[in-house]
């Protein structure tokens, strides 16, 4: 068959679907006399050790009938001695049942894995052209298949021989099967599937591959320009998104001619909802589907930044051990930047609307004091230790690399534009020329910056990605007809809080210098209740009076807070930690003692220029 006679040969199939388990067939046909074969411990484009060989159970190994031993290296790495004329075949089961983009699924209605979590590596023949089979059993024949990996013998449904031309392309390809929901269109001459597990009755997919294809038009624009031409320079030549809807869930993970999404099933687009748009008659669509929009945009946009113009780190991927690199504040950061402003491009969303997406960014930067202690060049190295295993004390001393380094790219946008010489848009399309699709590194930005800006932009990328200091956004924005408002924070900003209020007042974080670190709360405190301090009142004679009763009062949200506490300015807090009730001296801080940004339309016209600048001409 097709597929077999690719060198490394994968059978896969959807066996035992109550236990959740994958049956794998790997079959090499020259092996090495010592062969050595490991499974990923991570996936590109999510930084952390996940040692997917956890999952792999009951290996052997067999040659013409024969079985032969295995030897484990280590965690994730067996060997077997060979014979290097025979083909050797390696048999496996892999428990799948995790519902995330990053790993495998199956169960009774859906089947999902990542290549990283299901295929070995045959060291020294990573670059060998490797076939896929994929196989129903009698519980999946109904089910369908979609994949990004190219199709050498398939049923309509999907089912049999695939090709990817080395290892690395057959692990950045995902499979997604099951009775899912399935669209397609084209945007700018280039076919795009969408399929959806778990979609409700009332799930509008016309008017998603409506919205989803406006995305794609404005992002191969970005990149190429539009007419014939964009379709024959765009790295892909088709495209699939994998869309799992579920009741709680959220994110993605680019590959390199698809994505796997997992969003809420309220976000969804309903029939007979508002459309997406910017004319004054047509309502906007709700929060949920424009963050799912959002993340759409976000993965499309990582087929250019990140799964082709690479770090230079990322050359060729290392599965067995963390890849390092300090340039994730510019593959996250910027696409994070453009996901959003893209939207508006596509005209899915409006002015104000992209004004309050922006004013969200900012303020979950500033509303986090590890800015002030780690850079983003320092968060992108850590991500493998910091960001992908945050904890109560994660916002004191870390900063996101995909909120920060998106605010990077405005200011670094906003300064080019202001200074009349390019543009952001104009720097990225010029590193995809400077190198050629391919890796870049941090010196190649600063040469096409100073390129196309006229001058070297060296120090504002070490104050603002090697530095701490506060970016100037509010000296750039006003620039651009954008109003910077400060509105009193939320009680929890207000108090240096961050909680969960489902069972009362329960502490996640307490931020650093803030009130409540002052009072000597802490993470997993249960805030019970408040009580105001006894006070001595005065009668008309100037005699004093005994004190009142002190009041205490139970809590069941931090909007409680203000409306026990009156003009109160020091109260007790009367909190639970480990089963021992306690007594906190809270100083209460003026309402304006902690803002938030508020971002309003000063001058359209201005800000026109930059929101609405989609013409890669004239760089």
């Amino acid at each position: 068959m097709p597929g077999a006679r690719a060198p490394i040969h994968y059978r896969v199939e959807a066996a035992d679907l109550n236990a959740h388990l994958f049956h794998v067939t790997l079959t090499i046909a020259l092996p090495a006399e010592e062969q050595t074969v490991s499974l990923p411990v991570w996936i590109p484009g999510s930084y952390l050790v996940r040692e997917f060989a956890k999952n792999l159970q009951r290996l052997t190994a067999r040659q013409g009938g024969k079985k032969l031993a295995l030897e484990q290296l280590d965690k994730n790495s067996w060997r077997v001695h060979a014979n290097p004329v025979k083909a050797l075949e390696l048999r496996y089961e892999v428990y799948a049942l995790d519902n995330s983009v990053r790993t495998a699924w199956l169960d009774a209605h859906r089947g999902f894995f990542n290549g990283t979590s299901l295929f070995l590596r045959v060291h020294g023949q990573e670059d060998c052209r490797h076939g896929l089979e994929l196989t129903a059993g009698a519980d999946t024949a109904h089910w369908s298949v979609a994949t990004g990996l190219k199709p050498a013998l398939c049923g309509e449904t999907g089912w049999g021989h695939y090709l990817a031309a080395d290892y690395d392309e057959l692990v950045d390809c995902p499979v997604e099967m099951g009775c899912f929901w399935s669209g397609e269109f084209k945007a700018g001459g280039i076919p795009h599937r969408f399929v959806l597990a778990g979609a409700t009755d009332s799930f509008d997919g016309a008017r998603l591959l409506a919205d989803v294809k406006r995305i794609c038009e404005a992002e191969i624009h970005f990149w190429h320009g539009t007419g014939r031409g964009a379709s024959t320079k765009a790295p892909q030549k088709s495209y699939l998104f994998m869309l799992n809807a579920v009741d709680d869930g959220y994110g993605g993970l680019e590959h390199r001619n698809s994505t796997a999404l997992i969003a809420q099933r309220r976000d969804l687009p309903r029939l007979a909802e508002p459309v997406a748009g910017t004319r004054p008659t047509q309502q906007r669509p709700s929060e949920g589907y424009l963050t799912l929009l959002g993340l759409i945009s976000h993965e499309y946009f990582h087929t250019w930044n990140v799964k082709r113009l690479r770090p230079a780190d990322f050359a060729r991927y290392h599965y067995d051990s963390e890849q390092y690199t300090r340039l994730l504040w510019f593959f996250e950061g910027f696409t994070s930047y453009y996901d959003d402003l893209l939207l508006h491009r596509a005209g899915l969303i409006d002015n104000a609307s992209y004004l309050k997406l922006l004013g969200k960014t900012i303020n979950q930067v500033l509303q986090t004091p590890g800015r002030k202690v780690q850079t983003v060049a320092q968060s992108s190295m850590d991500a493998w230790v910091k960001y992908y295993r945050q904890d109560e004390n994660t916002p004191n001393t870390t900063v996101s690399y995909y909120t920060k380094g998106a605010l990077v790219a405005l200011c670094l946008d906003l300064t080019l534009r202001a200074e009349g010489r390019s543009h952001l848009d104009a720097v990225m399309r010029g590193l995809w020329q400077r190198c050629q699709g391919g890796p870049m590194t941090e010196q190649d930005l600063l040469q096409v910056l100073a390129q196309l800006g006229g001058r070297s932009y060296a120090p504002e990328i070490a104050a603002w990605v090697h530095g701490t200091t506060d970016l100037p956004l509010k000296d750039l924005l006003p620039r651009f007809g954008v109003q910077v408002h400060d509105d009193p924070a939320p009680p929890a900003q207000q108090l240096g809080l961050r909680v969960s209020e489902s069972q009362g007042i329960q502490i996640k974080n307490v931020l650093r210098g803030s009130a409540a670190e002052k009072a000597g709360f802490a993470a997993g405190d249960e805030w019970l209740g408040l009580e105001l301090p006894a006070a001595a009142s005065a009668g008309k004679s100037g005699a004093r009076k005994p004190p009142l009763p002190l009041a205490a009062w139970r809590l069941n949200k931090l909007d409680d807070v203000a409306l026990y506490a009156g003009r109160a300015t020091r109260v007790s807090a009367l909190v639970a930690r480990d089963k021992r009730l306690l007594r906190l001296p809270l100083t209460l801080p003026a309402r304006t003692s902690v803002n938030v940004w508020r971002l309003g339309i000063e001058d359209t016209r201005v800000l026109d220029t930059w929101l609405d600048a989609t013409s890669p001409s004239g760089d």
